[in-house]
């Protein structure tokens, strides 16, 4: 192969089809839309999914289960990354800061996953058996954080409700 035999791709040098520009270009007359019919009129738009009046796909699908919208999601942590930190006492303020919980606002739940080989102080709005456990075992403290637990989806709680 040499610049004398290289040649352009298929296609390549094609020009753009030219719609309703007269009878000689091929696409004259009707523009390539056919005759008649809701395609073939300007501003003639159809909703995502439309089957032509026949039902359509997503609403002849069975629909299954539910979202339970008082489902409280945690933020969780192992042990084995608390074993990492180096703190005497653990808090939602150590763990953001370190960058093992993202949000802020979810609550946090201690895994029992890893082992602790000196005392520490947990303080988390949840505890595994095992990592409860553990942390004892080590000479730890397990502090159970009380306050507004923040659900995943949108109903009001009781005590907003009243």
């Amino acid at each position: 192969m040499n610049l004398s035999t290289i040649r352009a791709p298929r296609k390549a040098n094609e020009n753009k089809k030219r719609v309703g520009r007269g009878m000689g270009s091929g696409m004259g007359k009707t523009s390539t839309r056919g005759h008649k019919g809701q395609r073939s009129r300007s501003g003639a738009r159809l909703m995502r999914g439309f089957e032509g009046g026949q039902m359509p796909l997503h609403r002849r699908l069975p629909k299954r289960g539910f979202t339970n919208i008082f489902k409280i999601e945690y933020a969780l942590v192992n042990l084995s990354d608390l074993a990492l930190l180096g703190e005497s006492t653990i808090t939602p303020e150590v763990l953001i800061k370190s960058g093992l919980v993202r949000k802020k606002a979810a609550p946090i739940k201690v895994l029992g996953d890893g082992e602790l080989k000196t005392a520490v102080t947990v303080h988390a709005h949840k505890f595994s058996k095992s990592a409860q456990e553990k942390i004892v075992k080590a000479g730890g403290k397990v502090e159970l954080l009380s306050g507004h637990l923040r659900r995943s989806g949108s109903a009001p709680s009781k005590s907003q409700a009243q």
